[in-house]
């Protein structure tokens, strides 16, 4: 009797052993991401879905956040392991500058993704056709987590304005500064994302709504000469959104995925691989994933210093880093 339940626990603790080490092998992770009306949110749902798929015992979960800086912060805090931002935000949190002053970041760079594009709107009847005209109204620079903020800031230091005394701010996200446009709240607003952005080809498509994006493409280098060689000027195609009948000459830079300095080798680069593996479905996703190449892994084109374990994949790959 005693040796028949000595047998069964020992039948029960190897059982728990090995259901202990099955779910010890079993790792969460969240990728910060940004509002519902911008690229990064669906871009992350689309990220998440193929990395719990394809890489054994990792299970991704996407976050609505501010954006670029609150992902940052949260990399830095130990709450997300992956995140979308711009190239501008992540140099400041590596370098513990501007809203990360004091506080710097262990980020790394896990792969270049897509350029974003510099969206300055406004609509028809708010008298608003060159950057100048900004000053006097009501404008969104977008929501206090976010990269758009800090791009929006630069823009309007190069055009000559100041942010604070030329013009009413409002600290809005993508899809709220649509509505308040609508509701005649602001008069403009801006937005760092990719193309086309849901939130403005709804503006563009609203019945008795003339969308308008301003030219602002001639204040890159007076950017990059203060802020180093992050920006260029782009251009945003005529219909490219709904009722946008002429070219837009804009600012652009490029978007990044990011994790924590701590993040092991061998995770981060199953993560990188994944994404040029399942390429096609994250095109599915959102056109923009197009764009995330073996030929796009360009030091140049992040000044933050590369995880090791991208690194060795995209080497690997042929990529000239």
């Amino acid at each position: 009797m005693k040796r028949a339940l000595s047998i069964a626990l020992g039948a029960a603790a190897a059982v728990a052993v090995i259901f202990g080490g099955a779910q010890a092998q079993q790792k969460t992770i969240s990728i910060g991401t940004g509002g519902t009306g911008g690229v990064y949110y669906p871009m992350g749902g689309g990220l998440a879905n193929v990395l719990s798929k394809s890489i054994p015992g990792l299970q991704a979960t996407a976050e609505v956040t501010g954006g670029s800086v609150d992902n940052l912060k949260l990399i830095g805090a130990g709450r997300s392991e992956l995140g979308f931002s711009m190239v501008d935000a992540a140099l400041d949190a590596e370098k513990g500058k501007g809203k990360f002053s004091g506080s710097p970041v262990p980020v790394r760079t896990l792969m270049v993704l897509y350029p974003n594009q510099m969206h300055v709107v406004t609509i028809e009847g708010t008298g608003i056709n060159t950057m100048a005209d900004l000053k006097g109204k009501r404008v969104s620079t977008g929501s206090g987590g976010s990269a758009t903020e800090v791009m929006a800031f630069r823009v309007i230091e190069a055009a000559g304005l100041d942010k604070d005394k030329d013009m009413t701010r409002e600290r809005l996200g993508v899809a709220e500064s649509v509505n308040a446009i609508k509701d005649k709240k602001i008069d403009a607003f801006f937005w760092v994302g990719g193309l086309p952005t849901a939130a403005v080809t709804d503006l563009g498509a609203t019945p008795g709504v003339k969308l308008k994006l301003v030219d602002h493409g001639d204040l890159a280098k007076k950017m990059n000469e203060k802020y180093g060689n992050l920006y260029a000027s782009s251009t945003i195609k005529a219909g490219t959104y709904p009722g946008q009948t002429t070219d837009n000459v804009n600012t652009v830079v490029w978007n990044i995925l990011v994790a924590n300095a701590n993040m092991p080798d061998q995770m981060a680069y199953d993560i990188v691989k994944t994404v040029i593996d399942k390429k096609a479905d994250l095109v599915a996703v959102h056109g923009e994933a197009k764009n995330f190449s073996v030929e796009n892994q360009v030091k140049d084109y992040s000044p933050i210093p590369w995880h090791p374990g991208a690194v060795k994949y995209f080497k690997e790959k042929g990529a000239k880093m």
